[in-house]
C-alpha cells in the first residue's frame, strides 16, 4: 500500500500564491493513480478560518470513499482557546487522523500538542527551518509523534535538513516526510542514520507531481521491506490508534475513475 502523507486540498482566501488561493485535486488524483498511489492524506490550503476549511475538507474526504484522509489544520495562535474543540470536531465528525500546523502561521503550542495527545494523533508540523523546536517537542511530549515535512526545510536550508537528521536519529517520536526534498543525498543520509522507519513518503501535492516525488523513494534503492515502511507502513503505524476509531478506514479501494473524479475541486 502506497500512502502519500502530504497533499493540500480546497480553497484559501489569502491570494498571495497557489498555497493560499486554490488547491484542486483533479490533476493530482489522476497522476497519483498512474503512479500507483493508493491513499492520500489531505490538509486545507492556508486559510483565515481553519474551522471552516476543515469542514470543507471533511466533505472532500467523505466524497473520496476511503481514498483520501484528513488532517485538521489549526492556527496555533489565532485558534488559541478552541484548538481542542476544533480537533474534537475533526476527529469525531469527519474521521480525521492527524493535525497540521505551520510555522508560517505561528509556532506550535502546548494546546496543539495536548489535543494531539488526547486523541492519539500525529502532528505534521512544518517548522520552516526551525528544527531546534524538535528537541523541545520530543522532550515535552514523548507520547506525541511529530512528522516534520520537507526534512525540515522546503526552502532548501541544508543546515536545517542536516540538523533534522540528527533529531530523527536521537528522538523516537520525531519523523520526517520526503516531500519537496531536492538534496537527494540528505534522504539517503536520513535513512542510513535514522533508519527507514523514520521517513514517510509525501508529495506536497497538488503542486508537486506525486509520481516524481514517489520516484525519489524508488531511487533510494531500499530493500522491499524498508521501501514498504517508507511508502506506507510507517504512516499506518503512526495513525493506528486513531484509525481504530475512524469511520474512514484504509481498507476501501477505488476504481481509477473514482480516483480522478470523486473528490470535489477538480
Amino acid at each position: 500500500m502506497i500512502i502519500d502523507c502530504h497533499c493540500h486540498a480546497g480553497l484559501g482566501d489569502g491570494f498571495t500564491g497557489p498555497w493560499d488561493t486554490r488547491a484542486t485535486l483533479g490533476n493530482y488524483l489522476e497522476r497519483a493513480r498512474e503512479a500507483g498511489i493508493d491513499h492520500t492524506v489531505l490538509f486545507p490550503a492556508f486559510h483565515t478560518d481553519y474551522g471552516a476549511a476543515n469542514r470543507v475538507l471533511g466533505d472532500y474526504v467523505a466524497a473520496s470513499r476511503g481514498r483520501c484522509h484528513g488532517f485538521a489544520f489549526v492556527h496555533a495562535a489565532r485558534d488559541r482557546g478552541r484548538i481542542r474543540a476544533m480537533v474534537d470536531e475533526a476527529v469525531e465528525q469527519y474521521g480525521f487522523i492527524g493535525i497540521k500546523v505551520h510555522r508560517h502561521d505561528a509556532r506550535i503550542t502546548r494546546e496543539v500538542c495536548d489535543a494531539a495527545r488526547a486523541h492519539g494523533l500525529p502532528v505534521l508540523y512544518d517548522v520552516a527551518g526551525e528544527v531546534w523546536a524538535c528537541e523541545l517537542l520530543a522532550q515535552e511530549y514523548p507520547e506525541v509523534n511529530f512528522i516534520i515535512p520537507h526534512l525540515g526545510s522546503f526552502a532548501d536550508d541544508w543546515r536545517a535538513q542536516l540538523a533534522l537528521i540528527d533529531h530523527l536519529a536521537r528522538h523516537p517520536n520525531i519523523y520526517a516526510d520526503s516531500s519537496g526534498v531536492r538534496y537527494f543525498d540528505f534522504l539517503i543520509q536520513a535513512v542510513r542514520r535514522a533508519g527507514p522507519e523514520k521517513l514517510l513518503f509525501g508529495s506536497d501535492g497538488p503542486w508537486l507531481h506525486p509520481g516524481m516525488e514517489l520516484h525519489k523513494i524508488r531511487l533510494l534503492g531500499l530493500n522491499a521491506a524498508d521501501e514498504e515502511r517508507v511508502l506506507g507502513a510507517n504512516f499506518l503505524r503512526l495513525t493506528s490508534r486513531v484509525r481504530a476509531r475512524s469511520a474512514n478506514p484504509f481498507s476501501a479501494q477505488l476504481s481509477p475513475r473514482h480516483n480522478a473524479s470523486a473528490v470535489p475541486g477538480r
